[in-house]
């Protein structure tokens, strides 16, 4: 049987969600990782801790969404060869994108631990939290290469349309972080600390498993020791489709970590519950994240096959399933996102602010069901550009300047500085069904 999926035939529909489910459990159990951390940490340990592994998970969620995006060109690449039927290509892009990233990992390595202070500084971690926050982001730093090579095999996986293999890893790698978790924060009480050495030891037994999985795939291109080497063609082409993604989730990150760090000063209850909140969005996002992927991947298939109505079929299946689960994502989140705090920390009060600010993202499940769908089909048309641009927009001049004017409030609503989110989403729709609307009718003559 082979390991991978021909989206440029059959139906639909089966195809998309036979490829996102997989992707979808994947991402829930990847996000258990920082999740695990915060729930066993708020259970056994102290505000300051619950804190400094919010503060500390956000600045390194943003730098895994980083090389998850960078590695979205290897996605786009490998898949478009594989519809064009140009398969013996693939060992190339895979071997010149192991050089690639094996720099990036090196660089990561050095520059994440020895940044701890100044990012922890930049994040305005709250001074009780500080020293601990410093030493969950070094002690994750020292972990950039697992986090770097986990992405970059899951990128191959998802190009060649197996996204089975990155989920039975990832379940492999939580029950480790889990473990991990209980024994070093539970029982030996190290707090931050013991959450950061539970999650790099998980890393790195997913990145191990995922070596021996891929060995064992009948793939559909050649690899090879002599497909590992720089080749400027394939890293120039691979770095052209995924800079703009890796660009736009960065800056896009970046708006986030002001937010937090708006909302840092305003003490550390708003911090605590803030990153509660941030890490229950973690889960209740992952729907229309896991269709974006899915998107890219069936999106570049059929683009490099010439099938763009294909694509273009997908992309309505995906934005009307993601929208009926949006609508009752919404309502458990604006109603209740007491209880889904709860399930992280014991304080009331950072169980309170945690809620207020979940109405906000509650809203923000109705706009990103559309935001999310678009953006995977776009990248598989190459379109990354805009991808980009969209999301620079949205953060810069809607996000962030409308939190902080909410912050300004008095008294400060933590439901209005997350109304930040949908506000900045709304434009990004908007210029997605213009940039779609222009797409169309390029592609248009171009269907077979």
């Amino acid at each position: 049987m082979r390991a991978y999926n021909d989206f440029t035939q059959g139906k639909i529909l089966p195809l998309l969600i036979g490829f996102m489910l997989p992707v979808f459990f994947a991402m829930f159990l990847q996000s258990m990782y920082g999740a695990v951390d915060l729930l066993i940490v708020g259970q056994f340990a102290q505000p300051l801790d619950v804190s400094a592994v919010s503060t500390g998970s956000q600045m390194m969620m943003t730098i895994t969404n980083l090389v998850t995006s960078f590695a979205m060109g290897t996605t786009i690449l490998l898949a478009q060869r594989i519809g064009e039927g140009r398969v013996q290509e693939g060992g190339e892009v895979v071997g010149s994108s192991i050089c690639l990233f094996g720099v990036i990992a090196g660089v990561l390595t050095i520059l994440v631990p020895a940044m701890a202070g100044p990012l922890s500084n930049l994040m305005n971690a709250p001074e009780e939290a500080f020293g601990a926050t410093v030493s969950y982001i070094r002690i994750c730093g020292f972990g950039s290469l697992f986090i770097i090579a986990f992405n970059l095999i899951g990128s191959v996986f998802r190009g060649i349309g197996d996204s089975r293999t990155p989920l039975m890893t990832v379940l492999i790698a939580c029950v480790c972080n889990i473990i991990g978790d209980l024994l070093l924060v539970a029982v030996l009480h190290l707090g931050a600390v013991g959450a950061a050495i539970a999650t790099v030891f998980a890393q790195a037994v997913s990145v191990v498993i995922s070596l021996l999985m891929l060995r064992r795939k009948e793939l559909p291109f050649l690899f090879n020791r002599a497909s590992i080497r720089f080749r400027g063609r394939i890293i120039s082409k691979v770095t052209s489709l995924g800079l703009p993604i890796a660009l736009q989730d960065l800056l896009v990150g970046i708006s986030f970590l002001v937010l937090l760090a708006i909302v840092n000063g305003l003490g550390l209850i708003p911090s605590a519950g803030m990153g509660v909140a941030e890490k229950v969005c973690g889960f209740i996002m992952l729907i229309p994240a896991a269709f974006m992927q899915a998107m890219a991947a069936f999106a570049a298939q059929n683009i490099g096959a010439g099938k763009y109505y294909r694509a273009r079929q997908a992309l309505g299946f995906a934005i009307g399933v993601s929208a009926l689960l949006a609508v009752v994502m919404f309502a458990v989140t604006f109603w209740r996102g007491d209880l889904l705090s709860s399930a992280f920390t014991k304080d009331s009060q950072v169980i309170a602010a945690a809620a207020d600010y979940l109405k906000a993202y509650a809203i923000d499940c109705l706009l990103t069901c559309f935001l999310f769908c678009f953006i995977g089909f776009f990248n598989g048309l190459g379109l990354t550009r805009f991808v980009m641009v969209q999301g620079i927009v949205g953060a810069f001049l809607v996000r962030i300047p409308v939190a902080f004017l909410m912050s300004r409030e008095v008294p400060v609503s933590m439901f209005h500085i997350g109304l930040a989110t949908p506000c900045s989403t709304v434009l990004e729709v908007i210029l997605c069904l213009i940039c779609f609307a222009i797409t169309n009718k390029r592609y248009r003559t171009a269907d077979r």
